[in-house]
């Protein structure tokens, strides 16, 4: 009788014990998927983080670099998206009128650039016709200037520097009287002599090679008369596509020689006009160049 109640106690205690290794093992199971759980789901909440904080990165970089562009405001006639001045250009009985206006329509402060506050260049319709003009600033944002423009169809760059603002000089408009030529209208031709006499003074004009999307140089040899400063430079380079609508205003690479620097963003014809001073009177040299 006393060995069946140790056998049964036995029996028992073996159960006991399985029942207590079982219920361990299920619960360790279990607490293993939980940490699993929690841990895959940690980790996919860092990685979101991750992603989220590299998105506001770059944004911040991205507002970073607008701001850094709209901060220098330089007319550099770099192409830029953003524009935050805009202006209009009238002509009426001899006086041109400039007006402009910030995106608030707000007056904008301008910086001098090469000792004027505003650069004017008006071409006619068919590029034979040009005239760099500076115009005086009124208040409110108008500058007016007076000057006869004969009867023809223009367009017109105004070239300005906004203080902390962007700004990309482009073509305006401007009709006088009856003309209406378009600027399409034009027979550029190549000029086989780059060589050009004006008020007895000579100037030659010297390249390298002329290809697209590469630095050019544009040499001016004034054969040997050195010429007298002019806005603040030995000299002024404008030059425009032959649709009259890229525009390109370039100042000397040195300041103790007529060499300017550039570069074209595609084939094709160009007009070039060099503004040199002599004796006093800015005499202005036209060529016509094809980049390759």
């Amino acid at each position: 009788m006393k060995q069946k109640k140790i056998v049964a106690w036995a029996i028992s205690a073996i159960v006991y014990l399985g029942l207590v290794i079982g219920g361990y093992t299920v619960y360790a199971s279990m607490n293993q998927n939980n940490d699993h759980t929690e841990n895959h789901s940690a980790a996919s909440h860092s990685n979101e983080k991750k992603e989220t904080g590299t998105e506001e990165e770059h944004n911040d970089e991205h507002t970073s670099q607008k701001s850094e562009g709209a901060d220098s405001g330089h007319s550099d006639h770099a192409a830029r998206a953003e524009r935050e001045v805009a202006a209009n250009v009238k002509y009426e009985e001899g006086l041109i009128t400039i007006d402009l206006k910030d995106k608030d329509q707000n007056s904008p402060e301008l910086e001098i650039s090469h000792e004027k506050m505003m650069h004017l260049i008006i071409v006619s319709a068919d590029l034979e016709d040009y005239y760099h003009l500076h115009p005086e600033e009124k208040g409110n944002g108008t500058y007016t200037l007076k000057f006869d423009l004969p009867e023809n169809s223009y367009k017109a760059f105004v070239d300005i520097k906004p203080k902390n603002l962007a700004y990309q000089v482009s073509p305006i408009e401007l009709h006088v009287g009856n003309g209406h030529g378009e600027h399409e209208d034009n027979t550029l031709k190549a000029d086989t002599n780059l060589t050009k006499t004006i008020n007895e003074k000579t100037v030659e004009l010297t390249t390298a090679e002329l290809v697209s999307n590469k630095d050019v140089t544009l040499n001016f040899d004034t054969k040997g008369i050195t010429p007298e400063p002019y806005l603040g430079a030995l000299g002024h380079v404008v030059i425009l596509d032959d649709k009259g609508e890229k525009f390109v205003h370039v100042h000397p690479a040195s300041e103790e020689k007529t060499v300017f620097k550039t570069k074209f963003d595609k084939p094709g014809l160009y007009k070039v006009w060099g503004e040199f001073k002599f004796d006093g009177k800015v005499n202005i040299y036209p060529f016509v160049i094809e980049v390759k």
